[in-house]
């Protein structure tokens, strides 16, 4: 996938995770040298282990100046994406709490040590007061709890297997949050008319998740096509070709697909937009639906949905940040009909299917759309892999955002659907297919969501707690 650098920031620039390792001043000189040297070993075998992210430290905090300098430098820092806090000694935790206060990045509390077995012969005091996790992260555990602050805990040695698989997934979704800070989503157009699941309180979500969402004529697009060459979109048609199969005579419509993807593409660009929405009751200018254009500006890491769903667009552009560098698919998708004698769902959309879902080859084709009083759009055509499964989708409860998530199974049967020509998934519910379909309702779970299968249930849930969000869980 080649991301489209849009967003605002310089991409290129590593992330960073802060360190932080609690003491305190009693113990004396010798004993935090060698708190440092300890948490120097930790952090350099994390670097091992982690390559996408810099551990910066660690910071030795011991009183209530150093931990507001330390949390005040990674406050301040734009690289900086979460803060790591390991109690090496007992570290009274009231020295915390004006640090703590003023924290606005995720918080992983590391609840691990430097050996792995007590040195029963020739454990001493000295080794007590250097080695005390096991005492002085409760202190702070305590004050997290006190403060009502959202964090994540990992429990283990810090060289076990399960602990680097949950410092990933801290990492991951800390990707997710900051990304989410800086989502800037275009409307062309507004949401459906008389629709409702799909709207949602636009000056709440910037409060809560930081998504700055703003309308935009969809003549703000049209007036990109004024600088477009034939030349570009020959070439752009041809970049098409070397990744798809042509599967239509009609040139002239993939090509009005070129156009209006490069004119996507500037726009997005101008106006450093990272997800959008569109809808078809507003196509003025437009001689097609965007279908192809739009599932190739998806393939680039940028979040959409249909019908004005900003909700779900800026969802998109957060779990394909989370999901980068992961094999499989995410991306935009709807509950279309069922298979009851498979307990199955069909998840397609009228045009705009994120490829990454395609199973085998991939076809560009051009076909009436019935619906949208238009010309026949180009599309990309395919069927959809199979694999363990989210679908999560965010709603508006009126007095507070609520995400509606379940694991799902991708399933491939083979079916044919020569009529439908989309690109679509098929998928079974968890933990039984009525089960799971009557608590999605239940909860007012929409029709739009976004699917991976690069994602888990454990990262879907650390997001929701991390960002403060409501999450009912199909289970």
């Amino acid at each position: 996938m080649v991301k489209m650098p849009i967003m605002g920031r310089k991409e290129n620039r590593m992330k960073k995770i802060y360190f932080l390792v609690g003491s305190q001043d009693l113990y004396g000189e010798i004993t935090l040298k060698k708190v440092i040297e300890n948490s120097n070993k930790i952090k350099d075998y994390f670097k091992d282990q982690i390559k996408d992210v810099e551990f910066v430290g660690p910071k030795l905090v011991i009183d209530n100046d150093s931990c507001l300098a330390s949390i005040s430098e990674a406050n301040n820092d734009l690289d900086c994406i979460g803060v790591m806090c390991f109690m090496h000694t007992f570290s009274p935790a009231k020295m915390w709490i004006n640090g703590l206060k003023i924290l606005n990045k995720p918080l992983l509390h590391l609840h691990t040590q430097m050996n792995v077995e007590i040195p029963y012969k020739t454990i001493d005091m000295d080794y007590m007061n250097l080695n005390q996790s096991a005492h002085g992260d409760r202190e702070f555990g305590f004050i997290l709890a006190r403060m009502k602050i959202n964090h994540d805990i990992i429990v283990g040695h810090y060289e076990d297997k399960e602990v680097i698989t949950e410092l990933k997934r801290f990492i991951r979704v800390c990707r997710g949050i900051d990304t989410s800070k800086h989502i800037r989503c275009a409307m062309f157009g507004n949401n459906m008319r008389d629709v409702a699941v799909t709207d949602g309180d636009r000056v709440e979500s910037q409060i809560d998740y930081g998504w700055q969402v703003n309308y935009y004529a969809l003549g703000d697009l049209v007036e990109e096509f004024k600088g477009i060459k034939e030349s570009e979109i020959d070439e752009r048609y041809q970049a098409y070709l070397s990744k798809y199969t042509l599967n239509t005579d009609q040139i002239l419509n993939v090509k009005e697909q070129a156009k209006y993807d490069l004119a996507l593409e500037r726009f997005l660009k101008k106006n450093k937009i990272n997800a959008f929405t569109d809808t078809f009751q507003d196509l003025y200018g437009l001689n097609e639906l965007p279908g192809l254009a739009v599932q190739s500006v998806m393939s680039k890491g940028i979040g959409f949905a249909a019908e004005g769903d900003y909700k779900t667009a800026c969802l998109g552009t957060i779990f394909k940040s989370m999901a980068e560098g992961e094999s499989g698919a995410t991306g935009f998708m709807e509950n279309y009909t069922y298979d009851y004698s498979k307990e199955e769902e069909l998840g397609a959309h009228m045009l705009e299917v994120d490829p990454s879902f395609a199973k085998g080859k991939i076809n560009i084709e051009v076909h009436d759309l019935s619906i949208g009083n238009r010309d026949c759009p180009a599309r990309l055509v395919f069927k959809g892999k199979d694999g363990e499964g989210v679908a999560v989708c965010m709603i508006d409860m009126g007095d507070h955002f609520r995400l509606v998530a379940s694991e799902i199974k991708l399933v491939s049967d083979g079916e044919s659907m020569p009529k439908l020509p989309v690109g679509s998934i098929m998928w079974k519910d968890k933990p039984t297919f009525k089960e799971g379909i009557k608590e999605w309702l239940t909860y007012g779970g929409g029709h739009h969501t976004i699917v991976s299968t690069c994602l888990t249930k454990e990262d879907i849930m650390l997001f929701a707690k991390l960002t403060n969000t409501e999450i009912k869980f199909v289970e």
